[in-house]
């Protein structure tokens, strides 16, 4: 079943061409185009996408209040931030407001996909600059006593840990451990159980946290 996504950019080009990549792509369907998060609010209502990929500055409503309202109004559509800067402002505020990822303008069109893939099911997707950004805001943070993991993590689970906090997809952790996605997935899978968190930013945070590495 391919992902339902909505394009919100204000540059009409940037749309136009990002919507001919992506419909060529056999796991994503664009079903619709938005220039401002006004209009994306509607038309999320309307067309009931899976996820909305949005820019985050631009007119009437700017991507991270177009976010927050997506989350207060339609949860069930997950929003991807796709934008040109990586500052910490941008990258917290959209995270806060709701955004399941947040990449670059720049990242490549395979890694878009599977960044739509795991965003439809709710995964977070972050670019490694970002996950970066995350990992030393939590070393900011007033050190707290963490709680011990009921079942330690094993050493292949630790290497696979380790490569998603630097923002790394499940293709790129098979590629750089030689084992197969699927196995990789499942790896993930059992490290989210054991670090008794949802997505992969809580993994990042839960094992700086925890002084995994």
């Amino acid at each position: 079943m391919s992902v339902r996504v909505l394009i919100v950019d204000d540059q009409a080009l940037f749309r136009e061409a990002l919507a001919t990549l992506l419909e060529v792509q056999p796991e994503i369907d664009v079903v619709g185009e938005a220039a401002d998060g006004e209009q994306a609010v509607g038309l999320c209502a309307e067309l009931r996408p899976d996820v909305a990929l949005m820019d985050l500055r631009m007119p009437v409503l700017d991507g991270i209040a177009a976010t927050a309202r997506l989350r207060a109004e339609q949860p069930g559509v997950r929003v991807l931030a796709l934008t040109t800067f990586d500052d910490d402002v941008d990258v917290f505020a959209a995270l806060r407001a709701g955004a399941v990822g947040y990449l670059l303008k720049d990242v490549s069109s395979t890694r878009l996909v599977e960044a739509l893939v795991a965003a439809q099911r709710g995964e977070s997707v972050l670019q490694p600059s970002v996950a970066a950004k995350l990992v030393a805001k939590v070393a900011q943070m007033p050190a707290e006593t963490p709680r011990p993991l009921a079942t330690p993590l094993s050493d292949r689970e630790l290497e696979v840990l380790r490569l998603l906090s630097d923002g790394h997809s499940n293709r790129e952790i098979a590629k750089a451990l030689f084992l197969a996605e699927g196995t990789v997935k499942n790896l993930v899978t059992s490290v989210l159980s054991k670090l008794q968190v949802r997505d992969r930013t809580q993994a990042a945070l839960r094992a700086k946290e925890l002084g995994l590495f």
